[in-house]
């Protein structure tokens, strides 16, 4: 001690000439006795060895990189000295060589602001903004970090200062205070006033004393050994409001409220809760989750109260539970189930009544339509048979009446002439009536029947005039439906074709093909008669009438002549896609007989 005052300034100068800067940060003495120093200014980190009094300055880790001034020092069990380095990174001092480790390691981001190392050895590192860091073996070749944050219970990601009690308990200095960790459980406390401490602005320094009291700045804290709450906290329901309304509910609370039914416009809904039973010191913090709408419970936070603005219509289960500073949970967590019903249009009995009368309304359409077809069916049926049993039979009676007298009168010629006539015409009107009744006949709406119409009338008036018939067309009994618009107009183009030809063409031989081709109706006439030129419209052989019947079928009508070659009509229209059911009339079967005259 005589010497220190002569010695001191020595050692100074002696200092002075191998450290790199004269603004000392820091230092810290390992288990060697050597000193550490923290200089500001020169990245280096400087080493002053006690056996040798020498001075050694490092500015590159093991791997080339640059180191920094230090700003934290711990050492492990295994004397290896951690550092933390202004701005960024950890580095490690083992073997007379340097080892920096970054958030590529797994170290949290931000700059590394207090170090520790706790009695069972694991290095702890605070950061200015990535929270807690953690590593269990800081002498491993490669040591992992593990991190507590705000999501696991911290108050802030902003550390501080760090201390360890005599228990192995770690505590920390936030931005936001005093956080307790039992490293263990990972639970985490927050202390605050009513644990004895008046923290305004958090201090950078931690500290325990020989005594164990902790101190934080000028701020001392004595721990306690069995200060936690030994029952976990229990968890009440104290209020529910339906759009500002208020619902009975016990002064006390209850744990569980069922059986709610809330109209479609009490679909806001606030539920109040609250813990019983706090420790000394102790803040409880709240998760909920309402089942039906979110799936996880919700952040830990130190609310009383949520309130769900609107609700889809559906059935809803609202749980809360409380956890205390320890990370103890209540044992059942406190329940609301209630119901929001829909709207009476999107209920099940709205849907079922819809549903059925949209079912009857369609069974209703399909009758009634049913019951339209039979009608037009029996009023077609009847018109036929009307037509062929009362006016069929009165002209056949004026044909034979008029052949009668004309027999049996013998005055002049021309009233013979004239009674003729009478039978010519009465003759056509029957034939015209039985065209007209094979057109509306339901039961002849198929090509097989418009086959046989054609081939009888060519047949008798072309073999009656000596011209040779050839008629191709599909196999007998094909049920083609033919709507009877088709079908009429049909057989009158080729009445009128036909006639034409036994009026003008004074042909010998005439070839019909009928058939169909994709669901279109095709009729060609070939003669070889005399033909024609010039256009149709000048020629009064009725081409401009059959044009337009094809036309107003949607189809088209093709005419090819020339003098002395004969002719040649093509005739092609749609048929109607629609298939027809024969049903029986009213009056019995028609079987298509028709009266020739």
């Amino acid at each position: 001690m005589e010497d220190l005052p002569h010695r001191l300034p020595d050692q100074v100068i002696a200092a002075r000439n191998g450290l790199p800067g004269d603004l000392i940060y820091a230092l810290f003495e390992d288990s060697r006795g050597d000193v550490w120093i923290s200089v500001l200014g020169p990245n280096v980190v400087t080493l002053w060895s006690r056996g040798s009094e020498s001075i050694r300055n490092f500015a590159n880790a093991r791997d080339g990189r640059p180191l920094g001034t230090p700003t934290a020092f711990a050492e492990g069990n295994s004397g290896d000295v951690w550092m933390s380095l202004f701005w960024h990174d950890v580095a490690r001092y083992r073997n007379g060589q340097f080892d920096v480790f970054t958030t590529a390691e797994g170290l949290p981001p931000g700059v590394a602001t207090s170090l520790l190392v706790d009695r069972a050895g694991r290095l702890w590192i605070g950061t200015s903004h990535g929270g807690l860091a953690r590593v269990d073996e800081p002498a491993a070749v490669h040591p992992r970090f593990s991190t507590y944050t705000t999501r696991t219970g911290l108050s802030s990601d902003s550390i501080k200062c760090i201390t360890e009690d005599f228990w192995g308990r770690i505590y920390v200095g936030t931005a936001a205070g005093i956080d307790r960790l039992d490293a263990e459980s990972g639970h985490v406390r927050h202390l605050n006033e009513a644990a004895g401490l008046r923290f305004g602005r958090p201090s950078t320094v931690a500290y325990r004393d020989r005594q164990g009291a902790l101190w934080f700045g000028s701020e001392r804290l004595m721990p306690v050994r069995n200060d936690e709450p030994t029952d976990p906290p229990a968890i009440r329901i104290t209020g529910i409001h339906v759009r500002g309304t208020m619902r009975p509910i016990s002064a006390v609370g209850e744990r569980s409220v069922a059986g709610l039914r809330l109209k479609p416009t009490e679909n806001q809904v606030q539920v109040d809760f609250a813990s019983l039973n706090f420790g000394i010191g102790e803040t409880i913090r709240y998760q909920y989750k309402l089942e039906g709408s979110q799936k996880d419970w919700s952040s830990p936070a130190d609310v009383r109260s949520v309130n769900f603005e609107v609700l889809s219509p559906g059935f809803y289960r609202f749980l809360v539970r409380a956890i205390t500073d320890e990370g103890l949970v209540s044992p059942a967590p406190a329940m609301v189930e209630f119901t929001v019903l829909p709207p009476f249009w999107m209920r099940w009995w709205f849907w079922t009544a819809a549903l059925a009368a949209l079912a009857l309304a369609a069974i209703w359409f399909h009758r009634f339509r049913r019951r339209q077809v039979l009608e037009l069916e029996r009023v077609r049926t009847r018109i036929a048979t009307d037509l062929h049993d009362d006016i069929g039979s009165s002209l056949a009676q004026i044909v034979v009446l008029s052949e009668v007298i004309g027999r049996k009168m013998t005055s002049e010629q021309a009233s013979e002439s004239q009674l003729a006539r009478i039978a010519d015409l009465a003759r056509e009107l029957v034939g015209s009536m039985s065209d007209i009744v094979w057109s509306i006949n339901p039961q002849r709406d198929h090509l097989s029947d418009l086959t046989q119409r054609m081939r009888r009338f060519a047949g008798d008036v072309l073999t009656a005039r000596d011209i040779e018939f050839e008629f191709t067309s599909p196999e007998a009994g094909d049920n083609t439906a033919v709507r009877a618009e088709v079908r009429r107009q049909t057989f009158l183009i080729f009445k009128e074709c036909i006639h034409n030809i036994l009026r003008h063409a004074a042909s010998k031989r005439v070839e019909v093909m009928l058939r169909t081709d994709q669901r279109r109706l095709i009729l060609r006439i070939d003669d070889d008669g005399r033909g024609f030129s010039g256009s149709s419209n000048g020629q009064g052989h009725g081409l401009s009438s059959m044009e337009q019947r094809a036309r107003a079928m949607g189809g088209s009508f093709e005419v090819r002549t020339a003098p002395g070659s004969g002719t040649s009509v093509t005739l092609n229209v749609p048929l109607d896609a629609k298939p027809i059911r024969r049903l029986t009339n009213l009056h019995g079967s028609v079987d298509g007989s028709e009266s020739r005259g």
